[in-house]
């Protein structure tokens, strides 16, 4: 899921599947739902042009007025296809659009990434995802082989760019820190030049720690001590990761503290596996 602010309007696509009988289906990719928070009114917009296919797990970032998607998962595998769409069309009209015509090397497939949105840039981090044995390097966790084609699959903990002025993916080097384990279905936030990253998944562990990597110099922090909405210098982590939980709490930048907030029925949990 993805939100972009325009005036009083939040534009927020998904991508995910459901359980009908229980038989496993992904939602139709051309629809986009629109939430007005004046109103609390929902709309669906039919979506035109290059649709992506219905996939769960793709990784949405929002920046100057466009929602770009990234990754996911389909019935055919893993996917490392970019598209993007206008949110400001004056027509009312959404078109995805698919990017081809990009320069250097985009990461490898995967689903369940996360994004930092920095100075025009989309910095992805992580996910689930496979490799070719010739691919294989200390970002990558493997967790099942296919040894006939050499396909392996696991978690990533490496870092790639999108520079959506130039349309050119790069892999900038990190300089030092101790990186995050490899992980996939983590959260992530961006305050000031600091990508933060928390909790996620490997194997059958539920993480929740919490990493900092500067945008600037490349530098990771090691774990700082989970990441949703930021206020001034806090982190709004929310809890997805249990059946039973919904709980939500606040990290100080400034403190290193936590604090736990009343914010959601606890009779109403969310999770994501």
């Amino acid at each position: 899921m993805c939100k972009h602010k325009k005036q009083n309007w939040f534009n927020i696509c998904t991508f995910p599947f459901q359980c009908i009988e229980e038989n496993e289906v992904y939602l139709p990719s051309d629809e986009l739902w629109i939430y007005d928070m004046d109103s609390g009114l929902w709309t669906m917009h039919l979506m035109e042009g290059e649709l992506p296919t219905s996939m769960s797990g793709s990784c949405g970032a929002s920046i100057n007025g466009k929602l770009y998607i990234f990754g996911g998962f389909d019935d055919k595998g893993y996917s490392n296809r970019l598209y993007y769409v206008n949110l400001r069309t004056k027509t009312g009209t959404y078109r995805w659009k698919k990017i081809t015509n990009f320069k250097g090397q985009p990461p490898t497939p995967r689903d369940k990434l996360s994004c930092w949105v920095y100075k025009n840039r989309l910095i992805y981090f992580g996910g689930y995802g496979c490799r070719k044995h010739n691919e294989l390097n200390d970002c990558f966790d493997v967790h099942d082989a296919f040894w006939e084609g050499q396909i392996f699959w696991g978690w990533h903990n490496d870092v790639h760019v999108f520079d959506t002025a130039t349309q050119t993916w790069s892999q900038p080097t990190i300089r030092g820190g101790d990186p995050p384990q490899p992980r996939a279905a983590h959260t992530c936030a961006v305050l000031g030049n600091k990508g933060y990253i928390f909790g996620g998944r490997v194997l059958q562990t539920r993480m929740n720690d919490l990493h900092c990597l500067n945008l600037d110099t490349w530098t990771w922090s090691g774990s700082v001590c989970c990441c949703r909405q930021l206020t001034g210098d806090k982190v709004f982590p929310f809890n997805e990761c249990s059946p039973i939980a919904g709980d939500g709490w606040i990290h100080s930048i400034a403190t290193n503290g936590w604090k736990q907030l009343t914010h959601l029925p606890k009779s109403r949990p969310r999770m994501f596996r």
